[in-house]
């Protein structure tokens, strides 16, 4: 039988708002729990350290970089700093190093650093972030983007729902994927500028285009491919995780239910369970992690980017993606 290659998956030790003392815990347990290979980018002395205390310091490999990405740091600047750990893990994955990219960092900075390192997709006029968000009736929806780009073009947010669409088919197995648009009414002509201009070219892409769809949509399951901006899409992700906190808790502190019969309504929802956010429309694979990131949402991060990896997914949803929307790629 052939040797089943388990790509390493790179892991920005110094991301996040915790930094070393969340990503190596969690990348141990990727590789203790899943038998993820891992590999650390960032200050040595401070990942040695780490792992001796876990007892891995044979089992996880360290890049050192001397220097670390502010989580304030906007993206052009981050992608300048060729000595940190954001910048170096990106590299090592185009260098083939690693199969797959995992940080807890910045979006922004992340997605400049992908974009320089790994290398943005031939057609692909911006890469997005996809997080499938499930729905009543078990299934799922995928957001995108849902915050690698706040201010795109129409052009772009129309190659957003084919990039999501191709996700829902090669990821979750549907295989006509709807797209909806994001926008403050179903009618046609509802929305601000970008919307509207975004409902005049979706029709024309090679995508199942339901209409514009509206907040109370998104956790419906009236479309399976949510497609907008990143601004309005970070912020429906994180009203989402946050008004289902919210409302698992007034249920919990009504009495009508304890808290451990809401614990699996909670894991749908938990950053914890999907790990992060995959970054669409690259030449290789990359997930974005929450910044608050625990161990356990590393660990789950290292896990998706390595079977993202694994399946190829990043090839095989470019190749689903329609011609350049645009005559010049957008930097």
């Amino acid at each position: 039988m052939p040797t089943v290659v388990m790509p390493t998956v790179v892991v920005d030790a110094m991301g996040g708002d915790h930094g070393p003392a969340e990503t190596v815990d969690g990348a141990v347990r990727a590789w203790r729990e899943h038998g993820v290979p891992v590999l650390l980018v960032g200050r040595e002395p401070l990942l040695r350290d780490r792992l001796n205390r876990l007892g891995a310091a044979r089992d996880v490999g360290v890049v050192h970089a001397p220097d670390a990405v502010p989580m304030a740091e906007p993206g052009a600047r981050a992608a300048a700093s060729a000595s940190s750990s954001l910048v170096m893990g990106c590299d090592l994955v185009r260098q083939g190093a690693g199969g797959a990219f995992v940080s807890a960092g910045s979006t922004g900075a992340v997605v400049a650093c992908a974009v320089r390192g790994i290398g943005r997709a031939e057609g692909v006029l911006r890469p997005a972030l996809a997080v499938a968000l499930p729905s009543l009736g078990g299934g799922a929806s995928v957001l995108v983007d849902a915050g690698a780009t706040a201010d795109p073009t129409p052009e772009m947010v129309g190659q957003f729902a084919l990039l999501g669409a191709a996700y829902a088919r090669v990821v979750l197995g549907v295989a006509d994927p709807v797209a909806g648009l994001l926008s403050i009414g179903s009618e046609p002509g509802k929305g601000n500028r970008l919307a509207r201009r975004a409902a005049e070219i979706l029709p024309g892409l090679p995508v199942r285009f339901h209409g514009n769809i509206e907040g109370h949509d998104v956790l419906a399951g009236t479309v399976d491919v949510i497609a907008t901006d990143g601004f309005t899409g970070n912020v429906v992700l994180k009203n989402v995780e946050g008004t289902v906190r919210a409302a698992l808790a007034m249920v919990a502190d009504s009495g009508i239910a304890s808290p451990a019969q809401l614990a699996g309504v909670a894991a749908r929802y938990d950053p914890r369970t999907h790990g992060g956010a995959a970054l669409l429309g690259l030449k290789g694979t990359a997930v974005v992690a929450h910044g608050s990131a625990t161990a356990a949402t590393i660990a789950r991060a290292c896990v998706v980017a390595h079977d993202l990896a694994r399946a190829d997914v990043a090839a095989r949803i470019t190749s689903q993606v329609a011609a350049p929307l645009a005559t010049e790629p957008v930097p």
